[in-house]
């Protein structure tokens, strides 16, 4: 039986269909292209119904061929992807029909669908609280994902808002009452350690509990406001050092602030958050006084122990957005040498490497990288790239038809493998293999 949503969602579609794609042409010339466009759109409904989504992915790309700025078919294309399992395109043709109507709430469902089916709860909290602005009961579901994410502050605090103007479900008041019930809630103990500071100002531990409270709770400010309230009261403090770091930036200190910031770095005390954002502080400055790049540097294996990033590598992309091609390929080395397995790292520098057009270099850390790791595709292709830009046809050859039996299910990079391949058969005069390439190449497109 057909659902009731399901029956709204067609005749949505249908009636996007109908605003875009006859609306924006000519009478004179709409009526080959309409039945066109009209035969594939009904094409792809047919096999999505059927559950055969690759065909219906075809199908609903010719219309987008006709019209890639129809957000309804992007929406469809979205979701015959993501049935598909096919997280990543599911993702960016919502977001491309989100791009041209944000208005439609089926599209950022569709997102939602997505980031809770790959269980990426933090990003699913964006969608979720957009979805709010369509339909208050998406609270429920805003609520869930606080939880979810460790987030209960929040999560309490929206259910006291919520419990304000309506009766919560049973779940909702199972939330609640476990977050009442929580030592973190404990109505005692934030306003005992306030408490405690105000009578015992010199008393260090108090502090440090109550930044690390609000730290539980994703409140770096508050917990940056309250070192400050330390480091005026026990200025020795390693935790003072905290809010000393960005005085004495401020002060356009940088030698005192390094200081400061190496007593955080070096602490055993303190959370991974509260470093890395001092050390981001730090970074911000270095960038305008290059002479502190050494601080930077030695800063860096610090985070050795944070398994949850590369520091280095986050300090490559730093500089990568900032069109700093030299700073960005230097930093990428650094992480590759700080852990010889990262693969991101890796096609990252690769990348910053073709962009700077160091040729030679690119060849030879691919064919080093590609050595370590044979089944990874992008390597072949960054040193088959390289050796045709040098004019080593024969050896790019080589590179290209080796990588190429690792691609899979990756139609872009495939492409540019036959591309490059073209172009080195074309010059090495090999018109058999270039012709093959050539005709692999326009099957796909």
């Amino acid at each position: 039986m057909i659902k009731k949503k399901h029956i709204a969602f067609i005749v949505f579609l249908l009636f996007s269909f109908g605003n875009y794609t006859f609306a924006q042409q000519n009478p004179e010339d709409i009526a080959l292209e309409e039945n066109k466009t009209e035969d594939y759109f009904f094409e792809a409904l047919a096999q999505r119904g059927i559950e055969n989504y690759d065909k219906a992915i075809v199908a609903i790309q010719k219309c987008i061929e006709k019209e890639p700025k129809n957000p309804a078919f992007l929406f469809e294309l979205g979701k015959n992807q993501l049935d598909a399992k096919n997280y990543i395109a599911a993702e960016m043709a919502f977001k491309s029909a989100i791009e041209i109507d944000a208005k439609q709430r089926w599209y950022w469902n569709g997102l939602y669908d997505i980031y809770y089916q790959t269980k990426a709860f933090d990003k699913a909290i964006g969608v979720v609280q957009k979805l709010v602005e369509f339909d208050p009961n998406m609270r429920e579901d805003l609520v869930s994902l606080y939880m979810n994410t460790d987030q209960k502050e929040k999560a309490l605090a929206l259910l006291k808002e919520m419990e304000a103007t309506a009766h919560l479900t049973k779940t909702m008041e199972f939330y609640k009452l476990k977050l009442e019930r929580s030592t973190e809630f404990a109505a005692p103990k934030k306003e005992t350690l306030e408490l405690g500071i105000k009578e015992h100002p010199k008393y260090e531990q108090n502090y440090i509990d109550l930044i690390n409270l609000y730290l539980s709770f994703n409140q770096e400010e508050k917990a940056f406001e309250v070192a400050k309230a330390l480091e005026k009261e026990i200025p020795s403090s390693e935790w003072a050092a905290v809010s000393l770091v960005k005085f004495y930036l401020n002060a356009n200190d940088g030698t005192k602030a390094s200081q400061s910031m190496f007593t955080v770095l070096q602490s055993t005390k303190m959370d991974f958050k509260i470093k890395h954002r001092v050390f981001n502080e730090f970074l911000i400055f270095a960038v305008n006084n290059p002479v502190y790049f050494k601080e930077v540097d030695a800063a860096i294996p610090y985070f050795d122990a944070d398994t949850s990033l590369s520091v280095a590598s986050e300090v490559a992309k730093f500089f990568w957005k900032k069109k700093d091609l030299e700073k960005a390929a230097y930093y990428f080395e650094k992480a590759i040498q700080q852990k010889p397995d990262a693969i991101d790292s890796m096609q990252y520098y690769l990348e910053v490497l073709q962009q700077k057009q160091d040729f030679q270099r690119l060849v030879t850390k691919a064919t080093e990288f590609s050595e370590h790791f044979p089944t990874q595709p992008n390597f072949y292709f960054y040193a088959g790239w390289g050796c045709n830009q040098v004019k080593n046809f024969q050896q790019a050859k080589a590179y290209l038809e080796n990588g190429l039996d690792f691609v899979v299910d990756d139609q872009p990079l495939e492409i540019l493998f036959y591309e490059q391949l073209i172009i080195s058969c074309e010059n090495l005069k090999d018109s058999t293999n270039e012709q093959r390439y050539s005709t692999k190449l326009k099957q796909i497109k």
